[in-house]
Formats: C-alpha cells, structure tokens, sequence
C-alpha cells in the first residue's frame, strides 16, 4: 500500500524558514517523481516544486525559485521541501504526491497524495 505522510508544517513569520517532510512507502523511490503542491484557502491546488527519485532531477515553481529547495533521501524514502524567506502568500496547506516517471508538476499526473500539512506565515 502507497503512503505519503508530511510532516513540518507550522506557523512562521514571513522571513522566517520551515522545513517539511515526506516520508513515503510501498513503492520503489527511485522510479517515482515526489512532488510538493499547495493550497490556499479559496485558490486551485498548485504545484511548487518536484524530484525524480531516479537522477534527482528536480523543478521549482518560479515564485519560490530560490527560496525553496528539495531534496531526497533515497535511504530514509524521504522528501524535504527548505523553505526560507517565508512570505504570507506561501500560507497554504502543502501536500506531497508521487507519480511513476520523471518530472512533472502537472497536478493530474500524480497517483497518490498525502493528507497535507499546514504553513501558516505571519507578517
């Protein structure tokens, strides 16, 4: 069975930094794609940024080019998502979600999707 489970979230203050946490199981890392997508209260889910387990090949959103960076840890099936320079427009609530392939941050191609945790960022 396919689990993602984020971890991380919390309240920060804008130029502050948070660091979220993808723990998945019951599929082979290296053959998927783990990707960070987000949603804000009233807005569609977006992706931000992703990494092929594969070559670690990663894709950033450009608005957080720069700020955020991922990185996987093929031995503990674990992805992070650094964010640093918090701003309040990245309040939103993040999810992991993972697809067989290479990168992409089409939000329809990922199969499998954890419960999302909460960034909160004051100003």
């Amino acid at each position: 069975e396919v689990q993602l489970v984020e971890s991380g979230g919390g309240l920060a203050q804008a130029g502050g930094s948070l660091r979220l946490s993808c723990a998945a199981s019951g599929f082979t890392f290296d053959d998927y794609t783990i990707g960070w997508f987000r949603q804000a209260p009233g807005k569609e889910r977006e992706g931000v940024s992703c990494i092929y387990g594969g070559d670690n090949t990663t894709y950033y959103k450009y608005s957080v080019k720069g700020r955020f960076t991922i990185s996987s840890d093929n031995a503990k099936n674990t992805v992070y998502l650094q964010m640093n320079s918090l701003k309040p427009e990245d309040t939103a609530v993040y999810y992991c979600a993972a697809r067989l392939g290479q990168v992409t941050i089409t939000r329809g191609s990922y199969d499998y999707w954890g419960q999302g945790t909460q960034v909160t960022v004051s100003s």
